[in-house]
């Protein structure tokens, strides 16, 4: 089958006009960031901050006009206001008074308020293959146990796991403004996963990422929770500073294997978390050790200890160790998170310990008062 062409895409979206400009989205400009590969495209519908909330149909129409040509496997469209060409003919607004709690805010502008979270927090590695995902989503469920109302985002945009491994398929329902969030083992959750399907390449640039991850907490209907766990993507990219300057991150976890190469990445996790002054709450120690389930004999294949040393040497709490084991494996794969559907399990205990040192540690933020806005310092 033939693949489609960015030229294709172009002229299906002259195809799309814009409601209130009277003209179509590629001639004013609206359409950044086109990518086509392997039949799968990505782009950007620039507006204006001030439209945002009343062009999704717009976002979706630009949507549907590019999936419906031949050769087209997938379609991912987002929303963003970053761009200066559809104000800047216009002149700068007058100051405004600061918007009361709760209400929303214009894409691209002033941190997102998100009044009904009580705690955020970040789950994050230094690098990738360490078992960062598995390890946020038993810690969330963790939590639950302990009585609180979470929810969990994906915030990994280019790998997204968070679907697979909570066991869910099919699409959020939208009421065209907002989208409701998935459910499963009393977690409420949200995923680039659950919007595209799950062998696409997302083939997005910084900018699309960003504006993503804001859509995903912005136009979710989160609810009341109690602690809203964010499953970094490896590294300290766009991401990593998008959300740490949009909302008021509690905390930060750094997940690592005891070995050297794992650990140099892990502090610069940590350190990327000071400069932006998000408090690290601790360190996890993954795939620590081994217990052979035949002979029983513990085996530390990755070597064992590193972790804890590394948060005693930067002065950060060890927050545990969790075991190399094919049951995490098997239940993560399976969509049967082990604190679920075996919390009595030694593994499982291993992330409920975890999970309480994390909620006392939220308990102690929130007892020395809200975190100031982060402030990025250049060394």
């Amino acid at each position: 089958m033939a693949r489609v062409s960015e030229s294709q895409v172009l002229e299906a979206l002259k195809a799309v006009r814009d409601p209130d400009r009277g003209d179509d989205v590629v001639t004013l400009g609206m359409i950044d960031g086109l990518a086509v590969k392997d039949g799968n495209v990505g782009f950007m519908l620039e507006v204006d901050p001030r439209r945002g909330p009343a062009l999704e149909p717009l976002r979706k129409a630009c949507e549907d006009a590019v999936n419906a040509l031949p050769g087209v496997v997938s379609v991912s469209a987002v929303m963003t206001a970053h761009s200066a060409s559809t104000t800047a003919a216009a002149p700068p607004p007058p100051q405004q008074p600061r918007q009361p709690s709760g209400q929303r805010p214009a894409v691209g502008g002033g941190r997102l308020e998100m009044p009904e979270v009580g705690a955020i927090i970040a789950v994050a590695s230094g690098k990738g293959g360490v078992g960062k995902s598995t390890t946020a989503v038993n810690i969330a469920l963790g939590l639950s146990a302990l009585g609180l109302r979470v929810g969990i985002l994906d915030a990994d945009i280019y790998g997204p796991s968070i679907p697979r491994m909570l066991g869910i398929t099919g699409k959020p329902h939208s009421d065209g403004d907002k989208l409701d969030p998935m459910r499963n083992y009393g977690l409420v959750c949200m995923s680039i996963g659950f919007l595209v399907e799950e062998d696409t390449p997302m083939i997005w640039r910084g900018p699309m990422v960003m504006s993503a991850l804001e859509q995903m907490l912005r136009d979710v209907r989160w609810g009341a929770l109690d602690v809203l766990v964010l499953d970094m993507p490896p590294g300290t990219g766009d991401a990593q500073l998008t959300i740490s300057q949009r909302i008021a991150v509690t905390g930060a976890i750094i997940v690592s294997t005891p070995q050297d190469v794992a650990l140099i990445d892990a502090r610069k996790g940590l350190n990327m978390f000071r400069r932006v002054e998000i408090p690290v709450l601790g360190l996890v120690e993954n795939m620590s050790y081994f217990i052979c389930p035949s002979c029983g004999e513990r085996s530390e294949i990755f070597g064992h200890g590193g972790a804890r040393q590394t948060a005693a040497e930067l002065g950060m709490d060890f927050l545990g160790e969790v075991p190399l084991h094919m049951a995490i494996r098997e239940t993560s794969d399976a969509g049967a998170p082990i604190v679920a559907t075996q919390p009595d399990s030694p593994q499982a205990q291993a992330y409920l310990a975890v999970a309480a040192m994390v909620a006392e540690k939220i308990d102690a933020q929130h007892a020395g008062g809200a975190r100031k806005p982060p402030r990025i310092v250049v060394m």
